[in-house]
């Protein structure tokens, strides 16, 4: 029996060898070349002698087991860490192409950048794999492979679709997973056969509708991208069994999508906030996580803001119960026996952990994690439902005062906290307390040699929820009589003034003020200055407010002057006082009152201008703008004036700064004004247009010039308008030429009685 030749060895020609090989290289009508040490060489050399058999093959397999070779690629060879090696495989012949039987083709683990034009060729090509190149790109012609059934490009690094892709009529599996795709082209819905589909591990913020138009679609995979939303279109896909969302960044997704039975959501940020991340102009968003010690790897610097918020955890309660526990702590769990309702209802589980130590100083005391539970239905449950917490710190089953142990309920708002441990059944384990209720609130265990435990308990969540606040009071810089009011907490109070400083301006904020969630204040105007407006919220000239820290407690009102402003401006100021106290507010709020006058929480100066006199009002263009008076041309050529440059300035708008630019004016000067005028653009235009009107009144071709430059500007709307008025004021000087009889048209007679 012939022995197999070495790696490197010559074949003779007609050589008992030679021919056994050849005849079972292309023994049927597969063609595998994987075993043989040098495939790919062989595959050349049959191709050359052997062309009309090569021809007949339907299955090839151009791999190498053997040694690596400068152009083949093994990619059975694996490294010393056990993954598949790629070869420098980066082109196939270009009469590859007339292999037109051939109907399953793997080139996978080789160094493609790009797909031979050849294989689009492949016109009996029903199975193409081209796993593990380098792909960057697909050629435009891939749809000629009208015949492909199942196409595999995964772990490329392709960054678009041709949209010849929709012709691929008969494929019905696709893998385009591990790739660098952005995008989808709206013709890949266009694969009506498709029943499986993988775009998973790519770059994709989103999907083309038309993927709804995949009617016998089975499996949709989209895990590992960067989706932020999914068309709901595709819950309607009837033969649809998974749709795989996994990793991505959805914070929320349609219902339709949400309550289908085989979408998988696991990794996504459903119902978090997004937090924002600020670089230059740009803000985008990093998702949370939720680990005991948050970590983020990033490869750059930028500014970051951390939100801390409590962890939610839902779960829908049957009319046959069910087990909640919480992600935070899963020892606190809620069991919900059957019976407990009669409809399906969906319950919210919230934990606050804690350390009491460094909110009461208070070593005698202890208390376990801050239970909030809520419902979306008002009916209480028809059974008991378990609660299970866990023992405050330090305390055991073993060591329990029953005496010092106390329960306590709050209310929705948490404003009140009672003590109910006589009215439950308290159960105690080494580690644990279970009781039962039939209702939802706040919950909290305390341990601590205190009597009267709901006060202690109070001051503590108050402490909680009492914020440091300040006011401001600004006033727009266009329009005086304008204010703004504002109430911010103190970490706000630098970025609320940086976004408002280029529209209003006002006297510094005031001192820090200590405000309750809920509490109400009100602002009133003093020293001359009362408010100019009817509104509701107005009651005896004092604007009212409710303080809530997550809204913006921002008011913008109208202000007048008890006296004329024609002769002095007015000094006057703006005060916040506490309101009545609320219900809902706590009592130590009003204990924090102090001074004469222990509503007053703070004082800031308004100032209301004197009014210009009217006097100069007409020889006054608009904004105060002015220049001496001036015509631009001549009357027998056409000339502009002034009212006709105000009338173009009022249709410049801003295009200001390129006009200037092709009327000449040097770039530092159209800067200049821009920054001199920030605030005004009507005042920008008119300086630019002004002050080269003024430096080339003299110039007899000014106007031409002023329509080019309107023409370069792209503002031809601008440059016929003034061709217009040109053409006018030309037509008005002639006819009052024809008035006296010096046009060149008149008589003789006419002409010699005018000489004399």
């Amino acid at each position: 029996m012939a022995e197999l030749p070495e790696v490197g060895e010559a074949l003779g020609e007609g050589s008992l060898v030679t021919t056994t090989f050849e005849g079972c290289r292309l023994a049927g009508n597969r063609l595998n070349l994987d075993v043989y040490p040098d495939g790919c060489r062989q595959f050349l050399e049959l191709f050359e002698k052997r062309r009309e058999e090569v021809d007949q093959e339907e299955f090839l397999r151009p791999y190498c087991t053997g040694a690596p070779v400068d152009c083949t690629l093994g990619g059975h060879a694996q490294d010393e860490f056990g993954a598949c090696q790629q070869g420098s495989l980066t082109t196939l012949p270009q009469d590859f192409g007339s292999l037109l039987c051939l109907t399953h083709l793997d080139l996978s683990f080789n160094s493609f950048s790009r797909l031979p034009s050849c294989v689009t060729d492949l016109a009996s090509l029903r199975v193409l794999l081209v796993c593990h190149n380098s792909l960057v790109e697909l050629p435009e012609d891939f749809g000629q492979l009208s015949k492909l059934t199942f196409f595999s490009a995964m772990k490329n690094q392709l960054r678009d679709l041709p949209r010849s892709i929709g012709e691929l009529a008969a494929l019905q599996r696709l893998d385009l997973s591990e790739n660098a795709l952005q995008s989808l082209p709206d013709e890949i819905g266009s694969l009506y056969n498709c029943m499986e589909l993988d775009l998973s591990g790519n770059q994709l913020m989103g999907v083309p509708d038309s993927l709804a138009n995949l009617r016998s679609l089975q499996q949709l995979r989209l895990h590992s991208n960067l989706l932020v939303t999914v068309p709901a279109s595709l819950a309607s896909l009837p033969n649809l069994s998974r749709l795989d969302l996994q990793n991505n960044w959805l914070r929320s997704i349609p219902p339709e999508i949400q309550h289908s039975p085989f979408v998988h959501l696991r990794g996504n940020p459903l119902g978090e906030p997004e937090i924002p991340l600020q670089s230059g102009n740009c803000v985008s968003g990093l998702t949370a996580s939720q680990t005991a010690a948050p970590r983020l790897y990033i490869p750059h610097f930028s500014w970051f803001l951390v939100i801390s918020r409590l962890v939610e955890n839902k779960c829908s309660v049957p009319s046959e119960g069910t087990l909640l526990f919480s992600t935070v702590d899963p020892s606190i769990k809620v069991t919900f026996p059957p019976g407990v309702t009669e409809e399906t209802r969906s319950v919210t589980l919230q934990v606050c952990v804690h350390e009491l130590a460094e909110i009461t100083d208070d070593p005698e005391s202890k208390a376990g994690p801050l239970l909030c539970l809520s419902q979306n239905s008002t009916v209480d449950f028809l059974r008991p439902v378990k609660i299970q917490l866990p023992l405050p710190p330090g305390v055991t089953g073993l060591t329990l005062d029953r005496s010092k142990l106390h329960l306590l309920h709050g209310n929705l708002q948490a404003q009140a906290w009672d003590d109910i441990t006589n009215q439950v059944v308290l159960e105690f384990t080494h580690l644990y307390a279970r009781f039962e209720v039939t209702h939802f609130s706040w919950y909290w265990l305390w341990y601590t040699t205190k009597t009267y435990v709901g006060g202690i308990a109070r001051k503590v969540y108050e402490r909680l929820r009492l914020y440091q606040v300040n006011f401001i009071a600004l006033q727009r810089k266009k329009d005086p009589e304008q204010v703004l009011l504002q109430c911010v907490p103190k970490h706000k109070v630098d970025p609320v003034l940086g976004k408002l400083h280029d529209r209003y301006q006002g006297p510094e904020p005031s001192d820090i003020v200590e405000l309750f969630e809920g509490e109400q204040f009100f602002a009133a105007f003093e020293g001359g200055i009362n408010i100019d407006a009817d509104r509701p919220d107005c009651v005896d000239g004092r604007i009212s407010f409710i303080f809530y820290s997550h809204l913006k407690n921002m008011k913008e009102i109208y202000v007048t002057a008890e006296v004329d402003r024609k002769g002095q401006a007015v000094r006057g100021q703006v005060s916040f006082y506490r309101g009545e106290v609320p219900d809902n507010v706590p009592e130590d709020a009003t204990k924090k009152r102090k001074g004469p006058d222990s509503h007053w929480l703070a004082t800031l100066p308004i100032k209301l201008p004197k009014l210009k006199s009217r006097s100069g009002e007409h020889s006054e263009p608009k904004n105060g703008f002015s220049f001496p008076p001036l015509n631009l041309g001549n009357a027998e050529t056409g000339y502009l004036t002034q009212a006709n440059l105000l009338g173009i300035a009022g249709r410049i708008g801003a295009d200001w700064q390129t006009i200037g630019l092709n009327l000449g004016l040097p770039y530092q000067q159209i800067k200049r004004i821009g920054y001199n005028h920030r605030e005004d653009l009507d005042s920008q235009i008119l300086n630019m247009l002004f002050s080269w009107a003024q430096q080339n009144s003299e110039d007899q071709n000014c106007v031409e010039k002023l329509i080019t430059a309107m023409k370069e500007s792209g503002r031809q709307d601008i440059a016929d308008e003034i061709e217009t008025v040109i053409e006018l004021g030309r037509q008005k000087y002639r006819a009052s030429i024809r008035r006296v009889g010096l046009d060149q048209e008149s008589s003789a007679e006419d002409s010699a009685i005018a000489m004399v």
